[in-house]
Formats: structure tokens, C-alpha cells, sequence
């Protein structure tokens, strides 16, 4: 695409079967090995070599110890500031979904075009980013129902309300929690894309003012190198800040459960 001097930005979200996987299928329904099941699988490797290489209960803590200590101690405290002292028993699941968008989004980022792999950003596809948020709603409602019972839809008529408002208040209330886990992952799916399509037009520009001459490849291509420089260095707390706030706000949703607050 670059000899041609045609950019396609969408062509990096392009989920393609990988190993000659394209004709696999149960029941009908493909079921190919592709480019983001790939990705979701190195993920989940990085992201077990981190812990076990991590728990090594030393007395002194080595530097990779204390990482995952920093990391399981910051998910713990997030909990316990929004959810209260129940919030620990989620530490396991919260933990594990920051913890997996975050190296799906920094993977995602590594310059490995360089030595010809492409690194594909599977949380830039609502897909999956949808799946993560309906699972953390699942358990929003599972915990909420166990815990409360058929009281977990007082949540939906909050404290004072007028009684003549309250059928118009709990319709407002309980769309607005049925939209949770949409925007939840609309969220995560939108910055991540929007950050890949910017960096894939400078690239373009880059390639193709460098193919139109020194001249353009000094002003049009430099210049939009080094932009590139500072949005990938944006993207990646980017990366930090999406997988945070999507924690974040698990947390909020399961102290809504707990508490109903």
C-alpha cells in the first residue's frame, strides 16, 4: 500500500484467519483462529508471566515482586475507597480486567511493524470491548439480585423521590443502567480506534511526502514524524487512563450492588 502511495487507516482493524483456520467451523458458525484471538491469547501469556514472575513471596521484595504488589495493592484500594470493605472480594476479577486491557492496549502499540509483524489492538473492536463490559454488568446484576433480591430495584428510585414521580423516575434510572454496559465499552472501543486511524494517517504522511521528494520529506514528512513521536507517547496514557477508567468504573457499578447507593 505504500508503493502505491494508498494509506487505508481501517485496514489495521481488518480481523483476518490466521494458520489456514479460514474454513474451520462447528455447526455452521466459522470459528477460524484470527488476528485477535491471537492477540487476546498473548495478552493473556504476558499477563501470567507478569504474576507468576511476581509471586515469589520474598521478605525483600526484587523489583518485578513489588510491581505486582503495586498493581494488586492499587486495584485493592480502589475497591476498598468505592465499594468499601466488601470490595476486596472483587480485588481477583477487577484486577484481572485492568490488568488485561491494559497490556491489550500497550501491546497493541508496539512498533513491531519495524521488523515486519503487525500488532493488532483487539480492544479497538466493540466486539470485544462489548463482551469485557457486559461481563462486568453481569455480575453487577448477579451480585445485586443474590444480595437484595427483588429490593435491588429500590437502586432505580433514588432516596426522597416524590411518589407521583417515581414511575417516570424509574423508567429514567433503569435505562440509564441498561446503557451502562454499552458505554462502558463504546468507551475503550472509541479511544483506542480513534488513536490508531491518527497514527496511521501520519504514518501515510510520512511515507508518501518521503516518495514525493526531499523537499516534502523535510517539511511535510518530518514534521509529521515527529507528531507521531508525540501522539504515541499520548497513546500510551491513553492506554493507561482507558483500562483505569474501565475499572474504575466496574467498581462504581459494583458498589451500586452492594450498597445501592
Amino acid at each position: 500500500m505504500a508503493e502505491s502511495g494508498k494509506i487505508d487507516p481501517m485496514h489495521q482493524f481488518a480481523i483476518e484467519p490466521l494458520f489456514g483456520t479460514d474454513q474451520l467451523a462447528i455447526g455452521g458458525y466459522n470459528i477460524a483462529f484470527t488476528n485477535s484471538a491471537l492477540w487476546m491469547v498473548a495478552t493473556v501469556v504476558v499477563l501470567w508471566i507478569f504474576m507468576i514472575g511476581g509471586m515469589k513471596r520474598e521478605l525483600v521484595p526484587g523489583r518485578w515482586q513489588a510491581a505486582v504488589e503495586t498493581m494488586t495493592g492499587f486495584i485493592s484500594n480502589l475497591l476498598t475507597a468505592n465499594v468499601g470493605p466488601e470490595g476486596k472480594r472483587y480485588v481477583p476479577y477487577v484486577f484481572s480486567l485492568f490488568m488485561f486491557i491494559l497490556l491489550a492496549n500497550l501491546l497493541g502499540l508496539l512498533p513491531l511493524g519495524l521488523v515486519g509483524l503487525h500488532p493488532f489492538t483487539f480492544t479497538s473492536h466493540f466486539t470485544a470491548t462489548g463482551v469485557l463490559a457486559v461481563m462486568s454488568f453481569a455480575i453487577v446484576l448477579i451480585v445485586g439480585f443474590w444480595r437484595h433480591g427483588l429490593h435491588f430495584f429500590s437502586l432505580f428510585v433514588p432516596h426522597g423521590t416524590p411518589v407521583p414521580m417515581i414511575p417516570f423516575i424509574f423508567l429514567i434510572e433503569l435505562v440509564s443502567f441498561m446503557v451502562r454496559p454499552f458505554s462502558l465499552g463504546l468507551r475503550l472501543f472509541v479511544a483506542m480506534t480513534a488513536g490508531h486511524v491518527l497514527l496511521k494517517v501520519l504514518a501515510g504522511f510520512v511515507i508518501n511526502s518521503t516518495n514525493a521528494g526531499a523537499g516534502f520529506g523535510l517539511t511535510v514528512g518530518l514534521s509529521s514524524f515527529a507528531l507521531m513521536i508525540g501522539i504515541s507517547a499520548l497513546e500510551m496514557l491513553v492506554a493507561v487512563i482507558q483500562a483505569y477508567v474501565f475499572a474504575l468504573l466496574t467498581s462504581l457499578y459494583i458498589n451500586d450492588a452492594v450498597n445501592l447507593h
